[in-house]
C-alpha cells in the first residue's frame, strides 16, 4: 500500500511506538494523521490531528469512526502491560490486557473496516509482538493477550481481502518505550522499528519481524516447544 497521501489513524498515538509511527507517517509524506489517544490533549507531534479515542469504549469508538470517516490506513498500536504472571497476576489484569489488545483491536478494526472499504480498501496494521509467539510466565497476561490478538490479526487478513484492505502484523522483541522501562534486556529503538514495519507494509508484507528477536523466535517455532523453551530440556523428571 502507498502511504505518501494516505490518511492515517493511529492509536495511542500520544506515545512510545505510537508517537513515533505518527511521525514517520507524516515524514512519508501521509496527507493527514490523526493521533488518537484517551487524553488527546498529550498530543505532541507537529502536524498529527489529535483525535479522543479510548478503545476500550463503544462509544468512544463509535465517535472516532464517525470523526475520522477519510481514513485510508489504520494502525492498531494501543496498548498496556499489567505484568501479571500465570499463577498469581490478578485476573482483573488479565481482563484489562484482553480488554485492550483484543476487545479493543477488534472494536476499532470493525469500526474502521466499512471506512476503509468506502475509502478504496486501504490498509491495517496491527502492532503485536514476538511474545505473540513465545510465553513468558512472569508477564503471561500480555502474552496470552498478543497471541489471541495475532489470531484476530490473520482472521481479518483474511476476511478484509475481499474489500481490498491490507492487513499487516507487526512483531518485535522488547522496545525502548516507557512500557519497558523496568526490563533489563537488549531494546530496540521504537524509530528503527517503525521504519522497517512501514517498510514492509509498504511491501505488501503480511507480517513484518523488526527485529532480530522476532525473526529468532519465529524461525524456533516449527523446532516445537523444546526450542522455544529450553528450560524445559533441563526440567527434572516425573
Amino acid at each position: 500500500m502507498k502511504i505518501d497521501g494516505s490518511v492515517a489513524l493511529v492509536t495511542g498515538g500520544n506515545r512510545g511506538i505510537g508517537e513515533q509511527f505518527v511521525k514517520e507517517l507524516l515524514d512519508r509524506g501521509a496527507a493527514r494523521v490523526y493521533a488518537a489517544a484517551r487524553d488527546p490533549r498529550k498530543v505532541a507531534v507537529p502536524g498529527a490531528v489529535p483525535l479522543t479515542l479510548d478503545i476500550t469504549d463503544p462509544a468512544s469508538v463509535r465517535a472516532a469512526a464517525e470523526q475520522a470517516g477519510d481514513v485510508t490506513l489504520l494502525v492498531n498500536n494501543a496498548g498496556i502491560a499489567t505484568g501479571a504472571s500465570v499463577l498469581d497476576g490478578d485476573l482483573a489484569d488479565f481482563r484489562r490486557e484482553f480488554d485492550t489488545h483484543v476487545f479493543g483491536t477488534l472494536a476499532v478494526s470493525r469500526a474502521f473496516a466499512p471506512v476503509l472499504a468506502r475509502n478504496g480498501g486501504g490498509g491495517l496494521l496491527n502492532v503485536l509482538s514476538a511474545l505473540s509467539w513465545v510465553a513468558l510466565p512472569a508477564s503471561a497476561a500480555y502474552c496470552a493477550a498478543k497471541s489471541a490478538e495475532w489470531s484476530l490479526t490473520n482472521a481479518l487478513r483474511v476476511e478484509l481481502a475481499a474489500q481490498g484492505t491490507q492487513v499487516t502484523g507487526l512483531h518485535m522483541g522488547y522496545v525502548d518505550t516507557d512500557l519497558t522501562t523496568d526490563v533489563q534486556a537488549p531494546k530496540s529503538h521504537p524509530a528503527d522499528i517503525v521504519r522497517a514495519a512501514l517498510d514492509g507494509f509498504a511491501a505488501g508484507d503480511f507480517e513484518v519481524t523488526a527485529d532480530d528477536t522476532a525473526r529468532q523466535v519465529k524461525a524456533a517455532l516449527s523446532a516445537g516447544a523444546a526450542a522455544l523453551y529450553p528450560r524445559l530440556t533441563a526440567a527434572p523428571a516425573v
